[in-house]
């Protein structure tokens, strides 16, 4: 039988569990429920613990505390696992049209499988109303990453920089529509009973928000391109 105090690094930090053990898994699934539900305030490591089967050590041993634990689901919803996956897309020596459609594709393909989009709406909703430390660490970890590097392409296809304010506009633009497939998927399902999320339907809605973003940014450009070549009258 493994000791399930919290093991502990040199630095405090703690040690990661073995790679496959299934506790570790059932943890994650069952604190992703109860925090979904409870949020992280109401939640108890004993009601995610007899949720998930495991000894009530076992959440400091795997995670470190209860912050730990809650922080790995938060990274698990918004899909922190996709970083690599998206860097190397963004990395890719392709032009930057094509290298936002893979993302957005990507992307919705990642938020939308399972039960993960209701889980990360109910997840969000309690951080909305109840902060916690853990989604600035996520949001650093996970998701600033790919921020700026999607303002890179952004910014790229505008001929703009990327702190500019309208390719940070435009980027939220197209965040926003990614964003609108999960969040207002329970109200989608009554607007719209016949889509069913398949995922030849999210390639297909990938590719349309890629295309409608696309239409924007390049008439953007050309309108700015134009507007740049115009001679200015002077006043006599």
């Amino acid at each position: 039988m493994p000791n399930l105090q919290a093991r502990r690094s040199p630095e405090g930090e703690p040690a990661k569990a073995r790679a496959g053990d299934p506790t570790h898994a059932k943890l994650l699934d069952a604190a992703g429920a109860v925090f979904a539900e409870r949020g992280f305030h109401d939640a108890t490591v004993r009601e995610i613990c007899a949720r998930a089967g495991a000894n009530i050590a076992a959440v400091n041993y795997h995670f470190g505390d209860k912050l730990g634990l809650y922080t790995e689901v938060l990274r698990n919803a918004v899909r922190g696992d996709q970083l690599e996956p998206m860097r190397s897309v963004a990395g890719q020596n392709v032009p930057p049209e094509q290298a936002l459609r893979r993302l957005i594709k990507l992307r919705l393909r990642g938020v939308g499988e399972g039960d993960r989009p209701a889980r990360l709406v109910l997840l969000m909703a309690h951080e909305f109303a109840q902060p916690t430390p853990a989604m600035s660490r996520v949001v650093n970890e996970a998701l600033r990453p790919m921020y700026d590097r999607l303002r890179d392409i952004v910014g790229a296809i505008l001929g703009l920089p990327r702190d500019h304010d309208t390719t940070r506009l435009c980027t939220h633009s197209v965040i926003g529509q990614i964003v609108h497939y999960v969040v207002a998927r329970p109200i989608l399902a009554r607007l719209w009973p016949e889509l069913k999320m398949t995922p030849a339907q999210v390639d297909r809605i990938a590719d349309h928000i890629a295309d409608f973003s696309l239409a924007y940014l390049q008439a953007f450009k050309s309108w700015r391109g134009r507007a740049s070549s115009i001679p200015v009258r002077r006043r006599t």
